[in-house]
């Protein structure tokens, strides 16, 4: 073997033997309460409809988008998509990216230079972690949604200063003061990002709109591949910023625009998302039943969250592995959540709920894992 191969067997035995290897799995015929697919809109026979007779009614578009923006890949369709988006999330301007990651990491990455301060919640996500490192702007991180140590941050930084924190929480399912954070940036003169990627589908446009704060964010990110059941994202604020993304953003610039085939999917998971009360109603029931029937204890704790996202603290890799292994026995789709992804000693099954879920699909779900807990 060659030094790299033994740098690369010795890195896989590391995580082979502290129980964190990571492993694809393909699709099962388990419960789903595991995907992100929140209001069922992934295996959607209605959004599939909708997409097929968008494309049909385009019989000119390309199977591929042949290009970046920049050079052959812009096309008419997909300005009047970002502007239909914006109008909706009631921001100024919109621009697409391929993905969540290519967002977070376009956004952060070229807007904050050197000199410049960048203050990121400590459970933030990696794709802005990542965005952060590559802006060699200087960086904090506060305590997770405390005001008081965001302050603590914010006293400390220097030029162009940038908050960021998500609306909805991907591993624990909570949500931050909102408000409260962006009343401290407005008074130290910072802006403040919001991740929006878990939010809209439980708020159908967004936490930060359905709080009427988006005039006052600098930007949002939305993405498509959870509650939209499409894939892609968008970076929403004014046109000022739009411009300077379009200019400046590297994961924009470099690379392939999307296909016709998946700017219709996102418009028509917008048209149905625009009416998706239903779905909505059925997925608040299902997080308000979940609640009522779980029966947690202290060795054993339920993060405090009203999304559909709903984590159990089991406090160890092994106990995280066990537990999901029973639920999955059950016939339910759980992972466990290990750390390095998450702190040490806050591993986790991580819960996601949808607007699918039956009653007796969460009455099956609930009094397995009370009994998992019970007999710990």
């Amino acid at each position: 073997m060659t030094s790299a191969d033994i740098y690369i067997k010795n890195k896989l035995d590391e995580r082979r033997s502290s129980g964190t290897f990571r492993v694809l799995k393909p699709e099962n015929s388990l419960i789903d309460f595991c995907s992100n697919d929140y209001l069922g809109f992934a295996q959607s026979a209605v959004l599939k409809q909708l997409i097929e007779t968008e494309i049909q009614n385009h019989p000119l578009s390309l199977n591929g988008a042949t290009g970046s923006r920049l050079l052959s890949g812009n096309i008419t369709y997909a300005e009047e998509l970002e502007r239909e988006i914006a109008a909706y999330h009631q921001y100024e301007a919109g621009l697409l990216f391929n993905s969540g990651y290519d967002a977070n990491l376009g956004l952060l990455s070229s807007l904050a230079q050197r000199g410049d301060t960048i203050i990121l919640d400590e459970l933030i996500h990696a794709s802005v972690i990542d965005g952060a490192r590559l802006s060699y702007a200087n960086r904090y991180s506060f305590r997770h949604n405390s005001p008081e140590s965001l302050e603590a941050k914010l006293k400390l930084a220097k030029g162009n200063c940038y908050v960021v924190i998500e609306s909805v929480y991907s591993m624990d399912g909570d949500t931050p003061p909102i408000e409260e954070i962006l009343n401290l940036t407005e008074k130290y003169g910072a802006h403040l990002i919001v991740d929006e990627a878990h939010a809209v589908g439980l708020y159908p446009v967004g936490l930060v709109n359905e709080l009427g704060l988006q005039t006052r964010v600098f930007a949002s990110v939305v993405t498509f591949g959870k509650a939209l059941g499409c894939h892609g994202a968008v970076v929403l604020g004014s046109n000022l910023l739009r411009e300077y993304l379009i200019n400046f953003a590297r994961s924009f610039i470099y690379t392939t625009a999307s296909s016709f085939h998946q700017l219709a999917a996102i418009k028509m998971a917008y048209q149905l998302l625009s009416r998706a009360g239903p779905e909505v109603i059925s997925l608040k029931n299902n997080i308000d039943l979940f609640k009522k029937q779980i029966n947690i204890n202290d060795n054993f704790p339920l993060i405090s969250s009203d999304s559909a996202i709903q984590c159990i603290i089991l406090k160890s890799n092994n106990k995280a592995y066990q537990a999901a292994n029973i639920l999955q026995a059950a016939a339910l789709d759980i992972r466990a959540i290990f750390s390095p992804t998450v702190a040490s000693g806050t591993e986790r099954i991580r819960i996601c709920l949808h607007a699918f879920n039956t009653t007796n699909n969460l009455i099956i779900l609930t009094d397995t894992i009370n009994q998992l807990i019970n007999a710990s």
